[in-house]
């Protein structure tokens, strides 16, 4: 459900590549998109009949829609008794996805969040070593993605220059720390296995939106671990060769990990040296499906990422961008 940009590049491919699943329909509002993208993506349906929708038979939904579109989708997914894949962020605010988390949790219904980054080999690798205690014990993350959102103006069809509807969308949709920071959010709990009891913000706005574009949250653990995120859409964002930053540090006793995404280099630096961890992408995608379909299979949800952890993530994101909002 939903046949935008991330529904293109990552769960479509994704779905089709993985064995044992097949991409049995699409659905999109827009007149014509679903159909175009069910052509390109080789499925044997697109519409934008619901009911046609859901009545191709499947097992299990992808939802890819605009955050607001959501609580929707899951709702019309739970009356036809079907297990739900749901993008981040998962709502608006705290009532949507509390009523999003419930109302599938009170059909009794699987539901997975999308955080793919915690299906890449290299977030993989650094919970096995922090689990290993191979730096130690872990005392502060440094969690940074300073981009353009693909550059905030871009010309229409007609050529004439104005401002993206992608960047547009996902400053109205709660910005950086919303769209992008609840993965880091995420991950920085499912690495430390720990929850964040207090947490801070600082923010600068480039654009004039209510949304900060440029985020600095710290978030203590209950553990004792410090977690800093900064997120932004507007590093490099009017640039003609925009350079982006996205890097993990994980600072232990005893050592540290370091990802850099420039690279795609993963190093492990303790006292015996220099260790290099596997090269890859910070998106899982394919992993991703490999693991709800299994989960699907065996009924063994044990491994995903549940709509508590959607829930827990967004909360963080969206009080974080508020308070900023509110002491803008």
């Amino acid at each position: 459900m939903g046949a935008g940009s991330v529904a293109d590049f990552g769960h479509a491919p994704a779905i089709r590549a993985v064995d044992g699943l097949e991409l049995a329909a699409v659905y999109d509002p827009t007149p014509g998109k679903a159909a175009t993208f069910a052509k390109n993506h080789s499925s044997p349906l697109g519409t934008d009949d619901l009911a046609a929708f859901f009545a191709a038979g499947f097992d299990a939904v992808t939802i890819a829609s605009p955050a607001g579109a959501h609580l929707q989708n899951v709702v019309d997914c739970a009356r036809h008794r079907l297990p739900v894949l749901c993008e981040k962020p998962i709502a608006m605010d705290d009532a949507e996805a509390v009523k999003l988390v419930t109302h599938m949790a009170s059909a009794d219904l699987p539901l997975m969040i999308g955080f793919v980054y915690r299906f890449s080999p290299v977030a993989s690798q650094i919970r096995d070593w922090i689990v290993e205690g191979k730096i130690g014990e872990v005392r502060s993350l440094r969690l940074i993605y300073d981009w353009g959102l693909h550059g905030r103006y871009a010309p229409n069809a007609a050529g004439i220059w104005g401002e993206n509807p992608v960047w547009q969308g996902r400053m109205q949709e709660g910005g950086p720390m919303v769209d992008c920071g609840v993965h880091f959010i995420d991950l920085a709990r499912w690495w430390l296995d720990s929850e964040v009891v207090r947490q801070s913000v600082a923010a600068a706005w480039v654009a004039d939106y209510e949304a900060p574009d440029h985020v600095y949250a710290h978030l203590d653990h209950a553990n004792g671990v410090h977690t800093m995120v900064e997120m932004s859409f507007s590093y490099g964002h009017t640039v003609r060769e925009p350079a982006p930053q996205f890097s993990y540090d994980i600072i232990g006793t005893g050592g540290t990990i370091r990802y850099d995404r420039s690279t795609w280099r993963l190093e492990l630096r303790d006292g015996d040296g220099v260790v290099v961890g596997p090269s890859a992408s910070e998106k899982g995608f394919h992993e991703m499906y490999r693991a709800w379909g299994n989960a699907l299979r065996t009924s063994d949800f044990s491994e995903i990422p549940t709509g508590e952890d959607g829930l827990r993530a967004t909360h963080i994101a969206r009080s974080l961008t508020n308070e900023a909002i509110a002491r803008r």
